[in-house]
């Protein structure tokens, strides 16, 4: 059997989840536009930069789920979901993920962004697996607006994912192959402990260490 991992935002979607959730809360006035607008661009140049302070990144980013019950964000959710997510899933990026599907490989989903925000889309996407920021709840599942764990970033996916591994009794060695799809110049980390990595519509600075190492370069963008 061989594993199939894949970064999320802007490889298997055409855009960043945590962004657009933002901005779906800001579109429901929910969230203060100007605050969070300039602030959350700020912090996306700086993931774009590789300079991303990623504790400050989330205090700021999961704070707001503490204002509401579950009920209320899971309804929420599936408005993001049709109006936000479903317009930017590619044909190509499901294809991909049917193609491994079909090959009988174990398939995740990897992502530095929230479980919150993430799961449904992984669940939509048909991928079970997924390692995401994990987010501290109180004794009532309400979220408390922190983040829990290891963020799953640079880093940090490599950590995470030897993690889950190591709890099935399982390396990465324990696959013939081992993939890993991503965009951006911080997976870096763990497209290099990979097999075979695969570069996907990628950033400039990915782009080039992925043509110096010989690694594939492709879009999943129809």
């Amino acid at each position: 059997m061989n594993l199939a991992l894949f970064d999320l935002d802007h490889t298997l979607i055409n855009g960043d989840s945590d962004v657009e959730w933002t901005r779906f809360m800001i579109s429901r006035g929910l969230l203060d536009g100007d605050h969070h607008n300039r602030t959350n661009d700020a912090f996306y140049q700086d993931y774009l930069d590789g300079t991303l302070d990623i504790q400050a990144y989330l205090a700021f980013q999961v704070a707001p789920l503490a204002r509401y019950d579950r009920a209320t964000l899971d309804r929420l959710h599936r408005e993001f979901m049709a109006e936000r997510i479903f317009p930017v899933i590619p044909r190509k990026a499901r294809e991909r993920i049917a193609e491994h599907k079909a090959a009988g490989d174990l398939l995740m989903i990897i992502t530095a962004t929230n479980r919150f925000v993430t799961a449904p889309i992984a669940r939509e996407l048909g991928v079970d697996n997924l390692i995401a920021i994990e987010l501290e709840e109180d004794g009532e599942g309400k979220f408390t607006g922190r983040p829990s764990g290891v963020p799953s970033y640079r880093e940090g996916k490599v950590t995470r994912l030897m993690a889950w591994l190591a709890e099935r009794g399982e390396t990465l060695d324990s696959y013939g192959k081992s993939y890993f799809y991503s965009d951006s110049r911080n997976d870096i980390p763990l497209l290099s402990k990979v097999t075979d990595p695969v570069a996907v519509n990628p950033d400039d600075t990915l782009r080039a260490h992925a043509l110096a190492h010989g690694w594939p370069v492709i879009s999943l963008r129809d």
